[in-house]
């Protein structure tokens, strides 16, 4: 079972995990052990609730198909468990990051001060600017 609040939690047979070779360099360990971890994770199959599922499909994300389906892989560390606990946890992040809401953005306009200050030192600067031209007799 993999948590993501109070309420919500996915339960293991949903999360499909499977292991296979890592890539890169590594000597023999690479070579004859399956430590790397492909995890697959349907959302629009899954248990969670509706807010969560529209806002991970409309994720702008490569880890997530056009079929809907999450796939992450794991192979940082050596040991399977270990990279099958990082494929959980990235999971459960990326869930997460999707639950929280952003704040409305409200649009602000300059007080009638700032402008008046803004327009004074434009011309003061145009004065001081002007001051710097050639000299006429």
């Amino acid at each position: 079972m993999l948590f993501i609040s109070h309420n919500v939690s996915i339960p293991d047979d949903e999360i499909d995990i499977s292991y296979i070779r890592a890539q890169g360099a590594g000597g023999q360990n690479v070579n004859k052990v399956s430590s790397a971890v492909h995890l697959r994770f349907d959302v629009q199959a899954s248990s969670l609730p509706d807010f969560y599922k529209e806002r991970l499909l409309a994720l702008k994300d490569s880890r997530l198909t056009k079929d809907g389906v999450i796939v992450l892989k794991a192979q940082q560390f050596r040991t399977q468990e270990k990279n099958r606990e990082d494929a959980l946890q990235r999971l459960q992040e990326l869930i997460k990051s999707v639950a929280i809401v952003q704040k409305a953005r409200r649009a602000t306009k300059p007080t009638k001060s700032s402008q008046r200050k803004r327009v004074d030192s434009k011309t003061q600067r145009g004065k001081t600017k002007s001051l710097r031209g050639k000299v006429q007799f």
